[in-house]
């Protein structure tokens, strides 16, 4: 019989998730990916004023909330077609980009470095699995001294986006129409000067680590390939009309780099606790949950874009703009994750020094009576994200979110096809069963975020048993 390694919930990411495989020939030959927690955002939203919906959707994540903020920002416009001032461009890109760092940090650092790494023998190195750590004990010691500076680097991130969004996470910054904080010259230069501290670490330290990995590790540049599917969304506008990104939107299939289609995106639900029906586009999708469902094991529905699975994530954003190539793999994953944070922190200079005090940040509006709709696609931390947003009579309507984490931790689809992280897992060599690190190893280079402000609980269940790992 194949051996079956369930890890739940799997810990060091964002919100809890479950991972399920079975081996054979010490080998993964299948997994199942099983978000356990509710999303009830798009309920709580009906009815309720659209500004609402900006700080709402930023409580779905404490990590990635000013991506959040800002998609919900450019629903709103669209639906609006409303035109930001230049201002509010940089000053959006500022927060988001110190958000990104931080997360950036945090992943390599507090969330994945302890798969590859053996760490002191203290909590929260302690417990962890048994052997498979290739790295010197001198080296070990230099990654992990740089691991707890990382904490006061993630810190600074949050200061700097505290200058222009108020508070760190869930900040007040981000408005439909623009920002509310205006940019002056003791902003701008504090901010310049924290954002070259960072800049230091990540290029003295966080790279030069993840290079280690690389060396120790070469055979995860094979290991995690998955479907070799990857979907961007258009990431940091440089102007008010977004005709010019950063990062544009874009496909990577079979290597080649493809256009993207906004009208190619179904949400499948037979594998996850909701209603089943057909496959439906975001902007009419339903959130009716259904916990008994025969055949669900997920919280997270399987978005499909063209009926295929796509991961998304930083890797995306840099092969599309042509930054990063090399392949798609673990390692892969984690190594542009590095660069993004590097390619970022040099944007961001240009752009704080590009703000003009006295300018405006904010351009007013009303909703119109009827009903006006609009969506909203960014280029998160994790990679793509939009909201789908509907109003009628000055009230939501209608409202749906397909986070980065949604297109890569989904569950099988309505054909049966896995989810990207699934397939990744397929292949991967597992030495022992009793401790399956190369599990976490794969899918913790994806950066998963199955955060969540609702638990569902269903009344006289009995609780399950939790192994933490």
């Amino acid at each position: 019989m194949s051996p079956l390694i369930r890890i739940s919930p799997l810990t060091r990411i964002n919100g809890l998730w479950n991972v399920e495989v079975e081996v054979n020939t010490g080998r993964v030959t299948d997994a199942r990916s099983s978000g356990i927690y509710f999303r009830g955002l798009e309920l709580i939203l009906r009815n309720r004023d659209p500004r609402d919906a900006i700080y709402i959707t930023e409580r779905i994540c404490g990590i990635c909330s000013t991506a959040h903020a800002i998609t919900a920002a450019y629903a709103i416009e669209d639906a609006l077609n409303l035109t930001v001032p230049q201002n509010a461009v940089f000053i959006r890109n500022l927060t988001f980009g110190a958000d990104l760092l931080s997360n950036h940090i945090r992943h390599f650092y507090l969330l994945s470095i302890a798969d590859w790494v053996e760490g002191p023998n203290l909590p929260p190195m302690t417990p962890r699995y048994k052997g498979g750590y290739r790295m010197p004990k001198t080296e070990s010691q230099e990654v992990f001294t740089n691991y707890y500076e990382a904490f006061e680097m993630a810190r600074k991130c949050h200061e700097m986006l505290t200058l222009f969004g108020g508070k760190a996470p869930h900040q007040h910054g981000i408005v439909a129409g623009g920002v509310t904080v205006n940019p002056d010259s003791s902003k701008i230069q504090k901010f310049l000067a924290m954002l070259d501290e960072v800049e230091d670490f990540i290029i003295k330290k966080m790279l030069p680590d993840a290079e280690r990995l690389a060396h120790y590790y070469p055979e995860y540049y094979e290991i995690g390939r998955g479907y070799e599917r990857m979907l961007a969304y258009a990431q940091f506008p440089t102007d008010p009309k977004h005709e010019n990104m950063v990062v544009p939107f874009g496909l990577i299939i079979n290597g080649k780099v493809e256009r993207f289609n906004k009208g190619q995106i179904l949400e499948h639900t037979n594998h996850s606790w909701y209603k089943s029906g057909k496959p439906l586009p975001p902007e009419s999708g339903l959130t009716e949950p259904d916990i008994d469902k025969k055949g669900g094991y997920s919280w997270v529905k399987a978005p499909r874009y063209q009926e295929k699975p796509f991961e998304t994530g930083p890797l995306a954003h840099l092969w599309v703009k042509g930054d990063y190539t090399r392949g798609i793999s673990t390692l892969d994953r984690i190594m542009a994750r590095v660069f993004e944070a590097k390619m970022v922190i040099g944007l961001m200079k240009g752009w704080a020094r590009e703000l003009k005090q006295g300018q405006p940040i904010f351009q007013p509006y009303e909703f119109p009576d009827g009903e006006v709709s609009g969506v909203g696609y960014h280029g998160a931390m994790r990679g793509a994200l939009a909201h789908w947003v509907t109003i009628k009579d000055k009230r939501i309507a209608h409202y749906q979110i397909v986070t980065p984490s949604a297109w890569n931790c989904s569950p099988r689809d309505d054909t049966g096809a896995r989810g990207p992280i699934e397939e990744a897992l397929i292949g991967t060599p597992v030495a022992d069963s009793e401790n399956p690190i190369e599990i976490g190893r794969v899918v913790r280079a994806f950066d998963p975020c199955l955060s969540c402000a609702i638990h569902l609980i269903q009344p006289g269940r009995s609780m399950k048993i939790f192994e933490v790992m």
